[in-house]
Parts: structure tokens; sequence; C-alpha cells
């Protein structure tokens, strides 16, 4: 993937961007370069790995969020874990209803800073595609088995290569860079794994899904019983808030107040004591929740189901879907098995699993 720059690169406006009967999306495209700040992306600027028809009615960004809203991969995110596996009740977050979240706090932190919401929406619609079931456990198991493994990586080999049998989404580079590029360290949610997104989009999402997890993450510890509103630390209540909606705003509110989108090469930061607040409660859940969950025999259970499902398609290939043997190519077997459990939800893996390794009663055929 191209390097490239935060820098706006203009075009010359063509005859089309001129006239009052202009297509929806040339007159979306006009209202982005009247009204978006300086270092902010153009969706007319967007380009694909491979060429593609532009639409009359909307952005390449606002097309890239519709593939990927329209796939496969995102319907399966409802069924797949965000911490707490297979939860009792109702109420519980999902892979798709953090994505929804993440979306939610991404947009209106863009849209404060004058940023493109579309291409935000887009790059959070995909940045989770690529988790496995069982959350972060079924990714540490396939780790064991494809070294290496990592979630963000995987979401884009989905939207490149995996949906459409092979033929992928073809979305436009910003979105696929932010992708990739969305995962923190554990001790610093406003830190890279390895370089930051070349747009301040793609920043945006990355900071806005850790300002997501550390609350929702939160708020379903309490519901579950795990800890206790009394045991969140002092530095964070005092400084975040109390609740679940005031730190939220805080958060919020602190990026958009200190973060530089005009002075090239612009920046999403958050105030210093907020940041410090913050990796207080993501260190906190840490040691409080995920950490003693990771430590479950439950997540165990979990994480055998991942291992032994890679143990049988690795040796019995030809036992993959067809849709899956078929994009096999140059990869090996274990790259396709590896694509293939990755994409089960919790509750397809733990059917998989019970019809290859639980003994089924006999009974007699009905007559």
């Amino acid at each position: 993937m191209s390097e490239g720059t935060r820098t706006r690169q203009p075009q010359p406006a063509s005859e089309e961007l001129t006239t009052s009967a202009a297509p929806a999306r040339v007159r979306r495209e006009l209202q982005e370069e009247r009204e978006l700040a300086p270092l902010a992306r153009l969706s007319r600027n967007a380009t694909r790995q491979r060429p593609d028809d532009r639409s009359d009615v909307r952005t390449d960004f606002q097309r890239d969020r519709d593939r990927i809203v329209h796939s496969k991969s995102f319907r399966r995110l409802m069924h797949k874990t965000q911490v707490f596996i297979a939860p009792a009740g109702d109420h519980y977050r999902t892979r798709l209803t953090h994505t929804l979240e993440v979306s939610q706090i991404a947009r209106t932190v863009g849209r404060a800073l004058a940023l493109n919401e579309d291409l935000i929406e887009a790059i959070t619609m995909g940045h989770d595609l690529g988790h496995t079931p069982f959350g972060h456990a079924g990714e540490t198991a396939l780790q064991g088995y494809l070294p290496g493994f990592r979630h963000n990586e995987q979401s884009l080999r989905v939207v490149d290569y995996l949906e459409k049998n092979g033929a992928g989404l073809n979305l436009t580079d910003d979105v696929r860079d932010g992708i990739l590029h969305h995962s923190k360290p554990d001790d610093d949610m406003t830190g890279a794994v390895s370089r930051r997104p070349l747009s301040l989009e793609g920043e945006v999402m990355r900071i806005s899904d850790a300002v997501a997890y550390i609350n929702h993450d939160l708020d379903d510890a309490i519901r579950a019983g795990i800890i206790s509103t009394e045991q969140i630390p002092v530095q964070v209540t005092g400084v975040l808030g109390d609740s679940h909606a005031r730190r939220i705003d805080k958060l919020v509110t602190t990026i958009i107040d200190a973060s530089d989108v005009t002075t090239p090469p612009g920046d999403i930061r958050m105030d210093s004591e907020i940041r410090d607040a913050a990796n207080a409660l993501r260190g906190f859940l840490f040691e409080a929740v995920y950490r003693p969950l990771n430590a479950t025999d439950n997540t165990h259970k979990a994480q055998q189901v991942v291992e032994m499902l890679c143990t049988h398609y690795d040796r019995h290939f030809d036992a993959l879907p067809e849709e899956y043997r078929s994009l096999a190519g140059n990869d090996p077997p274990s790259r396709v098995v590896a694509d293939y459990v990755a994409s089960m939800t919790d509750r397809f893996a733990v059917e998989a699993f019970e019809r290859l390794y639980v003994p089924q009663y006999w009974s007699l055929p009905a007559s």
C-alpha cells in the first residue's frame, strides 16, 4: 500500500463540477470542497486498486460504506463476541453493536472537525470484518495455528480478496488504509501498532474505536457483576466523570478541542490529562476484566474450539467449503483454513465443533 500523504492534492475542476444540473455525487463533491477542513480527504480524489465506474448518486466513500454494509462479513458481526462469550442477557455488546457505537462516536468527532464523515463511516464499518469467533481469545488461538495472524490484516484481506468469491470489494485506498492501521498497543489508546493511518479520518476512527470499547466494555462488565462502579479508579471518575455518558462526552470533547485539521500534517489527539485518565481506565479493564476473563474455563474452551477446528480442516482440507478451496490460489492450505475459521460466528463455530467432535445419539430410522 502506498505511503501517500495527508496533504490534500487539488485537482482541476471539470466542466461537470460547474453545472447546476450536476448529478448528486458531483454536488456532494462540491460541498466537500467548500465545507471540509483543509486536511480532510475529498471523495473526488479517491483512488482504487482497480478501475471502477462512478455513481451519479453516491460518492466513492459512500459506495465503500454501502459495499461493506451489504457484505456477508458485516452481517456475521452480529454473532461474534465483543468481550463476553455467549452472554445470557440481551444487552451485552456484540462485534456489530461495537462497530455501530464506534461509528456514532467517530462521526460526531469528524463532523465537529469538518472531516469527511463518509470516509470515517466506511472505515468504521469495515475495521473489524476480520475478527475471529470468540473475540480476542479466538484471535489468540488462531495465532497458535497461523503465527502472525492479526484481525486488522485479516479485515483488509476480507475486503480485498475474500468477499465476492475472490473479487473483493475494490474499496478506495483511504478506506483500506484506515482498516489496516486501526489497531492500538495495550498501553496507550492513542498510540499505533505499526504506522498511523494516512488520513485524519482514519485517525479519528482509530481513536474513536478505543473511546467506544473502554466505555462499553466497562458498562458490560458492571452489568455482568465482574466489577462494581465503586472499583473504578478515582483518576478515571475524577477526570472523565462518574457515568457512561459523561465519560464519552469528556473524551469526545477533548479530541475535538485538542486536534489540528488545518496545519500539515494535522493531528488527532487528546489533552494529556484526559489521555492519562483514559489509559488508566484501559489499564483497569485489562487487570480487572480482560485478563481474568481470558483465564476462565469458558474462554479456554472457546479457544480449544478454534484450535480443534483449525486442526481438523488442516488434516481434511477437502472438507472446507468450495468457496474457500476455490480461493486457495498460491496460498498454503493453512492460510485458507485460517480464512474459513476466522470467518465463523461464535454460534457456527460451536455447531461445527459439535458436528465434528461430539458423538450423536443413535436412533432407529423413522418407519
